[in-house]
């Protein structure tokens, strides 16, 4: 599960925890507050126990890209920009191909 690693930086920092305090107060272990912080990676459990420390409700550890199911307006414009692409490239091979 993605883990919005930004927040809870901040809210780290903003109790002035270290992250060893912050894996203390938790029951996580450092290596887990590290991975979370560095890499945004989580279990639920984890995002549960961070939520309770912070005191802060689950969606505000929710990063965009862990919205799923759902596909963002740049990727759908890439996509269809791609296939528009490939399309012209194709009508002009199958051309030269003909001729």
């Amino acid at each position: 599960m993605i883990i919005n690693a930004s927040v809870v930086k901040a809210e780290r920092i903003g109790k002035g925890w270290t992250q060893q305090q912050l894996a203390d107060v938790s029951g996580l272990s450092l290596r887990t507050i590290q991975r979370v912080e560095n890499q945004g990676q989580g279990s639920m459990e984890t995002r549960n126990a961070l939520c309770a420390v912070f005191n802060i409700e689950r969606q505000q550890l929710i990063t965009p890209s862990d919205d799923t199911g759902t596909i963002s307006t740049r990727k759908i414009a890439a996509i269809a920009l791609s296939s528009i692409l490939l399309g012209f490239l194709s009508g002009v091979a199958l051309m030269f191909l003909i001729q």
